[in-house]
């Protein structure tokens, strides 16, 4: 019995729950309210950091128009995380009818997002931004990398998706040198070819505000005293490291440890001629702020970090950018490293110690011994003068002072070829965009994945597109997506009204194949849709790789350009009546994607047979054509299959572990099938599910063993119908010979350990089971199905009816030595499969015209 407590906790967490839906869905309605506002000229939105303030390029961009003459008809609306504080900026500007606030994520916000006319950010809009048409974003991004970005870190894909997102959306990116737009724009987020946009390679506003005459030398130094610090007239010693994130356990430990190694070094260069202050990162500064014991040290966040290096006559970082700022003042730069190895091999940097334009110390004593040398020893006696003389001339030649007038020129002025702005829109490349579908451990999935890896990266520019992984699968099988595709995350949700939704569910329903095109509503839902995730990108082929679902087969429809395909893995009509825990769960789904199809190009199956039977099956019922079904094989990766085969069965990261030791517990089947003990081991590997009809395959071995009593049966896989195949081992009595094992993420040492493989589907596409246990070289019985006969280049597979009898006596035939072992010539194989996709989506004919132009 629940006792009274938990009933009540559970029904008032019922309600919030309720409450808590019932209040996202007001956002929604409320966010599509404000964007059927229009866009409104001369209206500039600043966001810097999500609101942390006015700082970085957005400020020293927003004080040089309000300067500007001719841009007096502007209004300026800048983003706070709390119009509580950054006290001192409003009241600067609370008295100019040009100048307001929002707090961020407020409806307020929301409304200023989807209606001003120019967009200025630093960082990133979040998942919800879709720019609409009229607008102008400025990304500026906030600092030269030294640390790696992008593509370049560690789970770089998924950390970077909605930058992505948001760069792949801007009209424009800012960059302080050739290095930024090379390195970080073009190769770490994998920009060339797929940004639309403009680079503008000017230098950095932000700097702008280094080059401080007498009069504002002495104003800033004022602020600084009437912030708390106490400068009494010595020289700042200005340490500005990076935030590591993930390794630090906590934002306020962060704080903590950097205000105790300032007050150290602080210390070691006594009191007399200099005074270390303490700029954090954004996600820090707060914690630091809060404490009155840091408030003498600590630069507030109201004054622009580019003043307080102006005003520095040191600089001590670790991995910020804020250094490539640094060097436009020719003054000292010394680098505090103590995690150098640790940070390097958990983030990466783009230059070794060796190479940075200045000291590099790991010690506190060492770096106070290096500030009292640099200063003894002026840098232009420095050994590494000549260092900092061409890092200054790399990194820094476009920070005059001036870069704020230079990039609104471009941006606001449109002076484009008055100044240095690139494209990188060029790429001879044709752009190919995928579908993959929800990156489970299945068929559709490896067949992606073995495409991604085999197409010709010189001939295409390869992007995909999923939801972004949130579970073990999925993240696992992103994480082996070839390095030279450009991932595109799907976050957050589609914007639009429940009313909007609720039709465009309803016209599902009816498959209504042409509802999202026809309705202008709708039309406007989806196009919004497709901005949200791709921005300005546009491709030459669109591919549905997966096949399953009307929104991703409708967003691919909503493409600007491009040939358009979707991909039919299995016989569709069956697939739409096959039983899934007890229903027939595709019913009405599939019919609603099959509505779709006359509005792709083609219509590619796995096969040859296959996509005959699709056309039969779908043609007439669909309205289809002849001309738009077509097929491409399966790819399989040859390495994957033959390095998995290598790893002991024994020692398979997937059997169960030892709660207490902690050990791997080894099945005694895995031990059993390494035993040469004259057993015949059969083999199946697939998603525990209806179609694949493993339940025959039980059936038809329990006939074997009854005249083998040796043979064994391994089935591998995962699946709503492992508890009823479990059972069925029980009723038959083959406990001991039969076993139901997995899920394994590398079956092949299972594979490889057994004498024959068996497929007993009711019907597929092309298996991928069947190309890898070609590989292998095992023998293969497989029953009949329409697709069987061409799954393999050659007539290896020993064909038999679909009935439990025949599928015994094919077992039988193998035991009597009658089944050839199976081979796959990969590289011949693979080099047709690949023509085929090619021909399927049209890429033959657009590598052809680009190479001809």
């Amino acid at each position: 019995m629940v006792p009274g407590g938990n009933i009540v906790r559970r029904i008032i967490g019922r309600a919030m729950g309720r409450l808590r839906r019932l209040g996202r869905a007001l956002q929604a309605e409320l966010r599509t309210a404000v964007r059927r506002g229009p866009v409104r000229p001369g209206t500039v939105l600043y966001e810097s950091f999500a609101g942390n303030g006015a700082l970085c390029n957005p400020e020293a961009l927003f004080r040089e128009l309000l300067r500007a003459p001719d841009m007096k008809n502007l209004r300026h609306i800048w983003v706070l995380d709390t119009l509580h504080g950054h006290r001192a900026f409003q009241t600067e500007h609370a008295a100019d009818p040009r100048v307001r606030f929002v707090r961020y994520r407020s409806l307020a916000y929301y409304r200023a997002l989807a209606t001003s006319q120019y967009l200025v950010n630093n960082a990133t809009f979040p998942p919800e931004f879709s720019k609409r048409d009229g607008q102008v974003y400025l990304n500026t991004w906030h600092g030269t990398p030294l640390k790696q970005m992008g593509y370049d870190m560690p789970n770089g894909a998924m950390d970077s998706a909605n930058t992505l997102r948001n760069f792949v959306a801007a009209d424009y990116l800012l960059s302080q040198n050739t290095f930024m737009t090379q390195q970080m724009y073009e190769k770490a987020y994998k920009l060339r070819g797929i940004f639309d946009g403009l680079v503008v390679e000017e230098g950095y506003p932000r700097v702008d505000h280094q080059f401080l005459d007498q009069e504002q030398f002495l104003a800033g130094r004022a602020d600084l005293e009437a912030a708390g610090v106490d400068l009494a007239g010595r020289d700042i010693v200005l340490y500005a490291p990076t935030w590591k994130g993930d390794s630090f356990s906590a934002p306020e430990d962060d704080a903590r440890k950097l205000c105790e190694t300032v007050q150290a070094l602080q210390t070691l260069l006594g009191t007399e001629r200099y005074v270390v202050l303490l700029k954090t990162h954004q996600a820090v500064h707060r914690f630091a702020a809060s404490n009155p014991a840091y408030e003498k040290l600590l630069i507030p966040n109201d004054i622009p970090t580019n003043t307080v290096l102006g005003l520095s006559s040191l600089l001590v970082t670790d991995y910020s950018s804020i250094f490539f700022d640094f060097l436009a003042t020719d003054r000292p730069i010394i680098f505090y490293t103590p995690d150098v190895d640790e940070y390097s091999e958990a983030r990466g940097t783009y230059f070794s110690p060796a190479a940075l334009p200045g000291p590099v110390c790991s010690t506190l004593e060492e770096l106070g011994a290096a500030i009292l040398e640099t200063v003894a020893h002026p840098r232009p006696e420095s050994p590494r003068a000549d260092a900092y003389q061409a890092w200054r001339e790399r990194f820094a030649s476009h920070d005059d002072g001036l870069a704020s007038q230079r990039v609104i020129d471009v941006v606001f002025r449109g002076a484009r070829d008055k100044h240095r702005v690139l494209s990188l829109r060029d790429d001879p490349r044709t752009s190919v965009l995928l579908h993959l579908g929800g990156m489970r451990s299945n068929g559709i999935t490896s067949s992606a994945l073995n495409l991604l890896n085999s197409i010709d990266h010189a001939q295409y520019d390869v992007s995909v597109i999923f939801a972004q992984p949130r579970g073990t699968q999925q993240r696992t099988n992103q994480a082996r997506i070839d390095p030279r595709v450009r991932q595109f995350h799907r976050i957050g949700g589609m914007n639009g009204s429940k009313f909007a939704h609720l039709r465009r569910k309803l016209a599902d329903l009816r498959r209504d194949p042409s509802f999202h095109a026809d309705s202008p509503s709708q039309r406007t839902l989806w196009d919004d849709e497709w901005k949200r995730c791709f921005g300005n990108s546009r491709f030459d082929i669109v591919a549905d790789f997966s096949g399953y679902s009307t929104f991703w087969a409708i967003l691919m429809l909503h493409s600007p350009a491009g040939r358009r395909s979707i991909w039919l893995h299995n016989d569709m009509s069956a697939e739409a009546n096959r039983i899934i825990r007890g229903r027939r769960r595709m019913r009405r789904t599939l019919p609603a994607v099959f509505a779709l199809y006359r509005a792709f190009d083609s219509l590619v199956s796995v096969s040859p047979s296959l996509s005959e039977l699709n056309r039969k099956a779908l043609r007439t019922a669909f309205g289809l054509r002849d001309e738009q079904f077509t097929f491409a094989r399966n790819l399989v990766d040859d390495g994957q299959v033959r390095d998995g085969m290598r790893v002991d069965l024994r020692e398979l990261p997937d059997h169960p572990i030892d709660p207490e030791t902690g050990d791997t517990i080894v099945p005694k089947w895995a031990r059993d099938m390494l035993i040469d003990d004259r057993s015949a081991w059969f083999v199946s590997v697939g998603r525990f599910s209806s179609e694949k009809n493993q339940a025959r395959l039980l059936r038809a071995f329990a006939l074997v063993h009854l005249e083998n009593p040796s043979a064994r049966l391994v089935i591998v896989g995962y699946g709503p119908v492992r508890a009823a195949l479990e059972r069925i081992v029980d009723q038959l009595h083959l406990e001991g010979s039969a076993f139901i094992v997995g899920p394994y993420s590398n079956p092949f040492p299972i594979v490889a350990a057994a004498d024959c493989f068996v497929l007993s589907s009711n019907y597929e596409g092309q298996p991928m089971a069947l190309l890898e246990a070609a590989i292998v070289g095992l023998p293969i019985v497989s029953v009949d199905f329409d697709s069987v006969r061409d799954a393999l280049p050659g007539d290896e597979i020993h064909v038999v009816p679909q009935d439990d009898e025949s599928l015994a006596e094919g077992m039988r035939s193998f035991l009597r030595g009658e089944v050839i072992p199976s081979s796959l010539d990969v590289v011949s194989y693979n080099r047709s499969a690949i023509e085929e996709f090619q021909a399927a989506t049209g890429g033959v004919r657009m590598i052809k015209r680009a190479l001809t132009e």
